[in-house]
């Protein structure tokens, strides 16, 4: 049948491919369920192309575009909703495939042969990513120390004492002096008050230090806990106040790669770590799509040193 006249002369609108995430391409197809529906609405497809499946969907070119593009990557809350949806198209097809290896945000070609193009030329570094990952999930945990009522977020961050001697106007209160004079009885009520006050000062300290190395430990604990039930670390900067919304000093930010099968138990030993360690607060989000463990690059170290965040800190999961 003829298009109408007025579809016929309206503009036909350009459109890309987005590409969220490429997995093994199984016979039959893997059934994605219906309707997922991916960044800026459009519908998730299956491009096929030697052994591999790239998750795709249609987007307007006049917001994926390079120049467009480009500028859309400093509006913060366009940035949010593709990343909401890019990661919903990804968590999907996650629970659904055995193994996925999700894109990096924004990854756009030009049409469909443009996403064979793709595949063709990182076939061989996709194949050894799912080769790698495959049955493993990402799970994340975070560890915040825990700030009492007498333990300022504010001492936390300043860490321990330095041990040096402070200045003496600065550890004691100025003596009181009047135009009337002083007494013997004056003298020793202020000395036995600037001792006391020094002593305060002292337990002060000691109590803080304790605080912080009491913090120290059981972040250790955690990572040296987790690490031999994982079997690859990644240790991403603890987010910033700003960035998170928590109070609270974020200490430790790391990634295990866990055995789908191990997820279970690994999830329970986290539960116990934030029950047993009253020093800190210990969160766990996952499972996810391994995202922090596409690059072949070595195990992180251990923490050498537990640090809160002190702003800036790069965007976690």
């Amino acid at each position: 049948m003829d298009p109408r006249p007025e579809d016929a002369a309206a503009p036909r609108r350009e459109e890309l491919r987005y590409v969220y995430a490429i997995t093994r391409d199984h016979d039959p197809a893997t059934p994605w369920p219906e309707p997922l529906r991916g960044v800026a609405g459009g519908p998730v497809l299956a491009v096929r192309h030697a052994g591999l499946s790239a998750l795709t969907g249609p987007v307007p070119a006049a917001e994926f575009g390079e120049a467009p593009l480009r500028a859309r990557l400093e509006d913060l809350r366009w940035l949010e909703e593709v990343a909401r949806a890019h990661q919903r198209v990804v968590d999907t097809a996650a629970r659904t495939a055995r193994c996925v290896v999700p894109l990096r945000l924004a990854t756009v070609c030009r049409d469909e042969p443009g996403v064979r193009r793709l595949m063709a030329s990182g076939r061989d570094r996709f194949t050894a990513a799912l080769d790698r990952l495959d049955g493993r999930v990402e799970w994340g945990v975070k560890v915040y120390a825990v700030t009492g009522a007498d333990t300022s977020a504010e001492q936390m961050t300043a860490g321990p004492s330095t041990g040096r001697r402070e200045p003496l106007e600065q550890r004691a209160e100025p003596a009181h002096s009047t135009s009337r004079g002083t007494g013997r009885g004056r003298q020793a009520t202020e000395e036995r008050s600037g001792r006391e006050y020094l002593r305060r000062r002292s337990a002060e300290r000691r109590a803080r230090d304790e605080r912080w190395q009491a913090t120290r430990d059981s972040v250790r604990r955690v990572y040296e806990t987790l690490t031999p039930l994982a079997d690859a670390t990644r240790l991403h900067t603890p987010q910033a106040a700003e960035l998170s919304g928590v109070v609270d000093p974020h200490m430790l930010n790391a990634a295990f790669l866990v055995d789908g099968t191990d997820s279970a138990a690994f999830a329970t030993r986290v539960r116990e770590l934030d029950a047993g360690l009253p020093a800190v607060r210990v969160e766990l989000t996952g499972p996810w799509a391994p995202y922090s463990f596409l690059s072949t690059g070595p195990a992180d170290p251990p923490p050498p040193q537990a640090r809160p965040a002190s702003g800036g800190g790069a965007a976690a999961r």
